[in-house]
């Protein structure tokens, strides 16, 4: 009794929870270091003390419950959120949780999160307590809470999509999309090596990074480099990264658009022709190999539902592993999905029947600290767990590896390979390094008459389908299919005529394009075809075909 007495007396224990929560979260949502949180820590506790909050000299203890506890949960959402991933993504968040989690890779997380859980109810407990014996936080509190809903990004981005709802132009982005060709220039169409290297920005080739992306970069001298090729909103995650790269569209979740909300997904993106389906229609064998499970974030379901006839993932490999121990949290390390992959081609090959497409995604890459291999650690030394850096040096490496034995083996022969990084990554040890670059992700092309060459473009990840498809011989009206713009051509991209901030305020706005890219999951959309007496206005920049000349 004597020691819940004494708590109850002491504000100091409740100053403190509030000042270090504060402090911490101040350097999650900006750039200052880790240690600044325990000087906020103590100024709070040092003002809180000296005006006496929790104790005044006239208590009123009062029963009440304040305002700002469901503002100060949501704002928690946030912190947790941008801790663990840098940039809080409301369309990943509705994704995942509809296409489904299982086997995801997260259990460090969980730990994470139920650490935050526990923070979360020591600061709302200590915010009752201040509140309760304290009538001067009783009334600035209210305030207080109204400011939280006010500063909360997650409650921002959800009335934006809210007010897209109502919006006058819901159709800005639909009526500039594309459909992909069907026709190829070569009667002897290339096959394909897609390799999307998770997380492996181009940034990293950077020179405060090292030696870090020195492969990759020995890779592109012998081919075409790309630069410039930014993030938009809605593919900053794994199948965000694929979906517009393969299908030229950012990945709008179904959300209240799917008819059977509750359930999960049965079909990813079915409205819309991607990379599958167009080679599927010339004949090419698709395989998609994955080291995580192919289950996880509707993987399996949009490559089985885009025409690969071949899709495994981790539940695949784990049966013919000699080392059944020999896995990480989210699935098989690259050696093993390598050596994999070139079973694959090596079967493709020897049927010779047809062109083939190889895609496959790695892990070593992954944030926070990377999954490197026994291979690497064996060429690299010792993996001290955290660094982020080795773990980039071993995925850009083992890419080159791979690349380097099959070419021996003739196994590369009229083969467009393709490098490039599924997004930007997330929340890792060097994230103050990379947000103060100016980041873009890694696009590299080899392959037989690719003579060394740089372009450099204001682009995204929608620009890398029509351009994937040039390369491959295909032939595009106007150099464009999907949302974006072949950067082998001399047409502007949506980037290049309106910026990235306003690609980025569109599609905040969108249904249109919702509508189409979930196509038979959701309502049947309205026509967009105005009636005689409806007109719609836009300016010149506005045009659907509004793609321009680029000077080079």
């Amino acid at each position: 009794m004597a020691l819940i007495r004494s708590y109850r007396l002491t504000p100091w224990l409740p100053l403190l929870i509030v000042g270090a929560s504060l402090g911490y979260a101040v350097t999650v949502v900006t750039r200052l270091p880790w240690w600044t949180l325990f000087p906020i820590a103590a100024l709070w506790l040092t003002l809180g003390l000296k005006l006496r909050w929790g104790a005044p000299q006239r208590e009123r203890y009062k029963p009440v419950w304040p305002w700002s506890l469901v503002p100060l949960s949501l704002l928690g959402i946030y912190v947790y959120l941008a801790d663990s991933f840098g940039n809080v993504d409301l369309g990943a968040v509705f994704f995942h949780l509809q296409a489904g989690m299982t086997d995801h890779g997260g259990g460090g997380k969980m730990v994470i999160a139920a650490l935050y859980v526990l923070t979360m109810l020591a600061l709302l407990i200590s915010i009752t307590w201040m509140a309760r014996r304290d009538p001067r936080w009783r009334l600035t509190e209210r305030f207080f809470a109204l400011a939280l809903l006010a500063i909360n990004p997650l409650l921002y981005g959800l009335g934006q999509r809210s007010a897209a709802i109502v919006t006058d132009d819901g159709e800005w982005l639909d009526r500039r999309y594309v459909a992909p060709p069907t026709a190829m220039r070569s009667d002897d169409p290339p096959n394909l090596l897609l390799m999307y290297l998770e997380s492996l920005e181009r940034t990293y080739s950077s020179d405060i990074f090292g030696d870090a992306y020195a492969d990759l970069e020995a890779l592109g001298e012998r081919g075409w480099v790309f630069e410039g090729v930014r993030q938009m909103d809605n593919t900053g995650w794994t199948m965000a990264g694929m979906i517009a790269s393969q299908c030229g569209v950012p990945l709008m979740p179904a959300g209240l658009l799917h008819d059977t909300q509750f359930e999960p997904l049965t079909q990813v993106v079915p409205g819309v022709n991607c990379l599958g389906d167009v080679l599927a229609g010339q004949g090419y064998r698709l395989s998609y190999l994955g080291g995580a499970s192919s289950q996880f974030a509707g993987k399996g379901l949009f490559y089985n539902g885009h025409q690969f006839q071949t899709v495994k993932g981790k539940e695949d490999w784990l049966a013919k592993l000699d080392d059944q121990q020999y896995v990480n949290s989210w699935g098989v390390y690259d050696d093993t999905l390598y050596s994999e992959t070139e079973r694959e081609i090596r079967r493709l090959e020897n049927e010779d029947d047809g062109p083939w497409a190889v895609v496959n995604l790695s892990l070593a890459g992954h944030s926070p600290h990377g999954f490197p291999s026994q291979t690497c650690i064996d060429r690299q030394g010792d993996f001290d767990g955290q660094d982020i850096l080795f773990s980039v040096k071993c995925s850009a490496w083992q890419a080159r590896d791979l690349i380097e034995r099959l070419e021996a083996e003739g196994l590369l022969d009229n083969t467009l390979v393709v490098l490039q990084s599924d997004h930007l990554t997330m929340r890792v040890p060097v994230w103050d390094q990379l947000t103060a670059l100016d980041r873009d992700n890694t696009l590299i092309m080899l392959g037989d008459g690719l003579e060394p060459r740089r372009i450099r473009r204001n682009a995204t990840m929608l620009d890398v389908f029509p351009t994937l498809l040039e390369a491959m011989g295909m032939t595009l009206d106007e150099h464009r299919a999907g949302l974006g713009v072949s950067l082998l051509g001399d047409r502007s991209t949506l980037t290049e005529t309106h910026g990235l901030d306003v690609l980025n305020e569109r599609l905040r706005e969108e249904t249109a394009l919702q509508h189409r890219l979930w196509e038979g999951l959701a309502p049947q959309r309205q026509n967009a075809t105005p009636s005689p007496t409806e007109q719609v206005v836009e300016t010149p920049s506005d045009a659907p075909l509004e793609v321009e000349n680029v000077s080079r």
